[in-house]
């Protein structure tokens, strides 16, 4: 008896995250694969920007490392974000179309929302809704609009009741 074959992405352990947004790549970066269990797909990557970025209520800086959870049934990415000494900063959270993982190249679309968990949990803050009534969505696709607002509202309550954790575990 022959062994089951695991997901080509599987043994593949790089590659490419390409995250979009309006249509436009936002950034490509390259990233470790940790774990792709046919639905979620699980990376490591260093902080991809050049430079710092202070957002206010954390600041992501070179030597960060951020552990990125896709679905590719689910309307968001979870990323845990750590120091380069290893301490949790939080979890930064896009509101996403589900991701498609092709030819090493993980696809990734924006659609703007955000959510922002403190590492201990007691800060919990939607980010971006101005950008994401803006965008335009809601008259373009209001499917996609709607599973967006969705997945923030679920990503919230998870994130004031369980936590993120549970999720991730």
């Amino acid at each position: 008896m022959s062994a089951p074959s695991e997901p080509r992405a599987a043994r593949t352990r790089g590659l490419v995250v390409a995250l979009s947004k309006a249509g436009r790549t936002k950034i490509r970066y390259p990233a470790e694969l940790v774990r792709d269990d046919g639905v979620r797909v699980t990376v490591r990557a260093p902080w991809a920007a050049p430079g710092a970025r202070d957002f206010g209520f954390v600041r992501f800086e070179p030597g960060d490392v951020l552990t990125e959870h896709y679905w590719r049934d689910r309307w968001f990415a979870v990323k845990e974000v750590r120091s380069g000494d290893g301490l949790l900063k939080g979890w930064y959270c896009d509101i996403t179309r589900p991701a498609v993982l092709a030819d090493g190249v993980l696809t990734v679309e924006d659609l703007d929302l955000d959510l922002w968990v403190s590492a201990d949990g007691s800060t919990v803050l939607r980010l971006d809704e101005d950008e994401f009534a803006e965008s335009g969505l809601a008259g373009r696709d209001p499917v996609a609009a709607g599973a967006a607002a969705r997945a923030l509202d679920d990503l919230e309550r998870l994130a004031r009741t369980e936590g993120l954790t549970a999720l991730l575990g």
